[in-house]
Protein backbone atom coordinates (compact mmCIF):
# COMPACT_ATOMS: atom_id res chain seq x y z
CA UNK A 1 0.00 0.00 0.00
CA UNK A 2 2.79 2.12 0.82
CA UNK A 3 4.62 1.63 -2.49
CA UNK A 4 1.32 2.59 -4.26
CA UNK A 5 0.76 5.77 -2.38
CA UNK A 6 4.52 6.92 -3.01
CA UNK A 7 4.25 6.28 -7.05
CA UNK A 8 1.25 7.87 -6.77
CA UNK A 9 2.65 10.94 -5.14
CA UNK A 10 5.35 10.54 -7.68
CA UNK A 11 4.11 10.48 -10.58
CA UNK A 12 1.58 13.61 -8.99
CA UNK A 13 4.96 15.89 -8.65
CA UNK A 14 5.67 14.84 -12.90
CA UNK A 15 2.75 16.57 -13.56
CA UNK A 16 3.07 19.64 -11.43
CA UNK A 17 6.95 19.76 -12.83
CA UNK A 18 5.51 19.46 -16.37
CA UNK A 19 2.95 21.92 -15.77
CA UNK A 20 5.73 24.36 -14.80
CA UNK A 21 8.02 23.82 -17.65
CA UNK A 22 4.95 24.50 -19.91
CA UNK A 23 4.44 28.06 -18.13
CA UNK A 24 8.18 29.07 -18.07
CA UNK A 25 8.19 28.02 -22.14
CA UNK A 26 5.31 29.99 -22.48
CA UNK A 27 6.92 32.94 -21.05
CA UNK A 28 10.34 32.71 -22.83
CA UNK A 29 8.00 32.45 -25.84
CA UNK A 30 6.62 36.01 -25.07
CA UNK A 31 9.65 37.55 -24.50
CA UNK A 32 11.33 36.60 -27.12
CA UNK A 33 8.83 37.43 -29.59
CA UNK A 34 8.21 40.91 -27.34
CA UNK A 35 12.21 41.62 -27.42
CA UNK A 36 12.26 40.57 -31.63
CA UNK A 37 9.18 42.88 -32.33
CA UNK A 38 10.62 46.12 -30.18
CA UNK A 39 14.05 45.34 -32.08
CA UNK A 40 12.24 45.64 -35.94
CA UNK A 41 10.07 48.43 -34.76
CA UNK A 42 12.88 50.48 -33.93
CA UNK A 43 14.48 49.01 -37.26
CA UNK A 44 11.66 49.69 -40.16
CA UNK A 45 9.45 52.28 -37.69
CA UNK A 46 5.95 50.33 -38.29
CA UNK A 47 2.88 51.17 -36.55
CA UNK A 48 0.65 50.07 -33.95
CA UNK A 49 -1.07 47.73 -35.78
CA UNK A 50 1.90 46.03 -37.69
CA UNK A 51 3.87 46.13 -34.22
CA UNK A 52 0.67 43.68 -32.82
CA UNK A 53 0.84 41.55 -36.20
CA UNK A 54 4.34 41.38 -36.05
CA UNK A 55 4.27 39.87 -32.14
CA UNK A 56 1.53 37.57 -32.73
CA UNK A 57 3.02 36.49 -35.62
CA UNK A 58 6.76 35.57 -33.98
CA UNK A 59 4.20 34.15 -30.44
CA UNK A 60 2.27 31.61 -32.85
CA UNK A 61 6.36 30.71 -34.73
CA UNK A 62 7.65 30.47 -31.09
CA UNK A 63 4.98 28.16 -29.78
CA UNK A 64 5.08 25.68 -33.14
CA UNK A 65 9.16 26.15 -32.87
CA UNK A 66 8.84 24.72 -29.44
CA UNK A 67 6.30 22.04 -30.03
CA UNK A 68 8.15 20.97 -32.74
CA UNK A 69 11.30 20.53 -30.68
CA UNK A 70 9.45 18.81 -27.78
CA UNK A 71 8.78 15.94 -30.54
CA UNK A 72 11.83 14.98 -30.99
CA UNK A 73 11.73 14.93 -34.45
CA UNK A 74 12.85 18.20 -35.46
CA UNK A 75 13.87 17.98 -39.32
CA UNK A 76 15.35 20.61 -41.64
CA UNK A 77 12.56 20.57 -43.32
CA UNK A 78 10.27 21.28 -40.98
CA UNK A 79 11.97 24.32 -39.48
CA UNK A 80 12.36 25.63 -43.26
CA UNK A 81 8.55 25.21 -43.58
CA UNK A 82 7.85 27.11 -40.43
CA UNK A 83 10.52 29.54 -40.93
CA UNK A 84 8.78 30.00 -44.18
CA UNK A 85 5.67 30.21 -42.43
CA UNK A 86 6.69 33.49 -40.96
CA UNK A 87 8.17 35.27 -43.41
CA UNK A 88 5.09 34.80 -45.56
CA UNK A 89 3.46 35.93 -42.84
CA UNK A 90 5.51 39.40 -41.92
CA UNK A 91 5.67 40.06 -46.01
CA UNK A 92 2.12 40.35 -45.65
CA UNK A 93 1.75 42.92 -43.00
CA UNK A 94 4.64 44.74 -43.86
CA UNK A 95 5.10 46.93 -46.88
CA UNK A 96 7.95 46.00 -49.54
CA UNK A 97 10.42 48.92 -48.09
CA UNK A 98 9.95 47.22 -44.48
CA UNK A 99 10.21 44.16 -45.79
CA UNK A 100 13.58 44.20 -47.25
CA UNK A 101 15.03 45.90 -44.11
CA UNK A 102 13.42 42.85 -42.41
CA UNK A 103 14.77 40.11 -44.92
CA UNK A 104 18.45 42.66 -44.13
CA UNK A 105 17.57 41.51 -40.56
CA UNK A 106 17.28 38.12 -40.88
CA UNK A 107 20.21 37.51 -42.85
CA UNK A 108 22.31 39.19 -40.24
CA UNK A 109 20.66 37.34 -37.17
CA UNK A 110 21.86 34.28 -39.41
Amino acid sequence: MKKVITLCLFVFAMFLGTDSATAQNKIEINTEASETTETLRKLLKFNNTQRDNIYDAYKEYGKAHANLTSSRTVTEEAVTKLKKRLTDKVEAILNEEQFEGYKAFVKEQG
